[in-house]
């Protein structure tokens, strides 16, 4: 008899990205059910061990029964996808466990695909079919009280662990479910360890952290998946203990390490469109909590004018994120968002209105070799002749080195903050041109 302990060598890897394995696996799911029913068991309330112990018992009897061709180790390969079906997240549960993954990308059930240090990779994971795949979803979705069907065939959800699933069925994906799960640290990055990994240096980090401090009003813009939310979350860290927080997010991703947070998070509307609570309408409410800061998880639509109306009407050392590839389009896209939002005003007192609000953009992106680095650090200086005043403290380069390697460096434009709230602290010293982060 096997020891169900499902520690196998990894070169399974292979076998268990096959059809072959699909197709053994189905073979002994069906035996495997049918044991199930035959002896009345309720696995659910058994032991997980007594469960695995269970599943290796019939499924090396059904190899051995058939003759199926595989050695001992592929056989637990097949006990161990069998058993994650019953009790578990089927081939989702070691990718999900996986933490040097950061992205779960499934093309249908044939195609999966995962994120690690910004790069995709296809993965040998594969599903039996469509359906497989879905009941695996809904599966997820059934403790969080979402839907996945023909009613409501798009779903956004926030999993228990802090991740992100977005998934779309037919008619709307041709090609089957597409599934979509973004992962996330339990312990936030800390701003010295974005330090330690390189995406800014230290003369970066002692400005933002100065400028967390002074309560300037920062907006972090990038590109999906740049890290923006990680950078946030960083930058939150330097917040005061004794100040009170309000986040504000579509789907709760923000982990801030701070004794006084209240976390707010957006509601769709139900099957006819009743019950939304937008964005919008938690930044409106937000204001009446009596914070010292709002942090918004992501400015997409309305929500810019009352994120713009805290920042201008004491509430200074609010954060926020923008999907924008330039802090110049970082502007263009808030007045844009706050035209659709009905915005009364003149082009020229929406410019001046967040001139006054905004202090500075922090721009991050994610380079081509899928590392994430600050990219620039602008200042919002004023408003004249209708434009919005910018000037740029610290701008990214990739260098080659002595080694003939690709170095990161942040040049220092030789420009001091230009904020009063930081008056008081420009003793802090530049960082020096040409400073090289290896």
């Amino acid at each position: 008899m096997r020891n169900a302990s499902y520690e196998f060598s990894t070169d399974t890897s292979s076998f268990a990205g096959s059809q072959q394995f699909l197709d053994i696996k189905q073979s002994a799911q069906s035996h495997l059910l049918t044991r199930i029913e035959e002896e009345g068991q309720e696995l659910t309330r058994k032991p997980r061990n007594t469960v695995q112990q269970f599943v290796l018992t019939e499924v090396d009897a059904f190899i051995r029964s058939r003759r199926v061709p595989i050695n001992d180790l592929e056989t637990r390969v097949i006990a161990d996808a069998l058993f994650k079906d019953l009790m578990g997240l089927g081939p989702l549960e070691d990718l999900l466990l996986d933490p040097s993954i950061e992205d779960i990308l499934c093309n249908g059930p044939k195609e999966v695909f995962v994120s690690r240090g910004g790069v995709l990779e296809k993965s040998n994971t594969r599903f039996t079919d469509s359906a497989h795949l879905l009941r695996i979803v809904r599966r997820i979705l059934a403790p969080l009280g979402r839907r996945l069907d023909e009613s409501t065939p798009m779903v956004d959800a926030r999993l228990h662990d802090g991740g992100r699933l977005n998934a779309i069925i037919e008619p709307l994906a041709l090609e089957g479910p597409v599934v979509s799960i973004r992962k996330f640290r339990k312990d936030p990055m800390t701003p010295q360890e974005l330090v330690g990994l390189g995406s800014m240096n230290q003369a970066i980090h002692d400005l933002l952290q100065a400028a967390v401090k002074s309560r300037c009003n920062i907006i972090i813009s990038g590109g999906t998946s740049s890290g923006k939310t990680s950078l946030l979350n960083a930058l939150a860290n330097f917040i005061g203990e004794t100040e009170r927080i309000i986040t504000i997010e579509d789907t709760a991703e923000l982990k801030l390490h701070h004794e006084h947070v209240v976390r707010l998070e957006s509601r769709p509307g139900g099957f006819e469109g009743t019950g939304e609570v937008t964005p919008r309408d938690l930044m409106r409410n937000s204001l009446r909590m009596r914070p010292d800061r709002v942090i918004l998880g992501e400015v997409r639509g309305g929500e810019v004018l009352e994120l713009l109306q805290a920042m201008g009407t004491g509430h200074d050392g609010s954060m926020g994120t923008i999907h924008a590839n330039s802090p110049r389009e970082c502007l263009y896209r808030m007045e844009m968002l706050a035209g659709f939002a009905g915005f009364q005003g003149s082009e020229s007192s929406l410019r001046r209105t967040i001139s006054s609000a905004v202090d500075f953009i922090v721009q991050i992106g994610r380079l081509a070799n899928g590392k994430r680095r600050i990219l620039s650090i602008t200042e919002i200086t004023g408003f004249g002749d209708n434009i919005v005043s910018m000037q740029e403290l610290y701008r990214h380069e990739t260098v080659i080195g002595p080694d003939g390697k690709e170095h990161d460096r942040w040049q220092h434009l030789g420009i001091p903050a230009h904020s009063p709230k930081l008056a008081a602290l420009r003793h802090l010293p530049a960082g020096g041109k040409g400073h090289i982060h290896v």
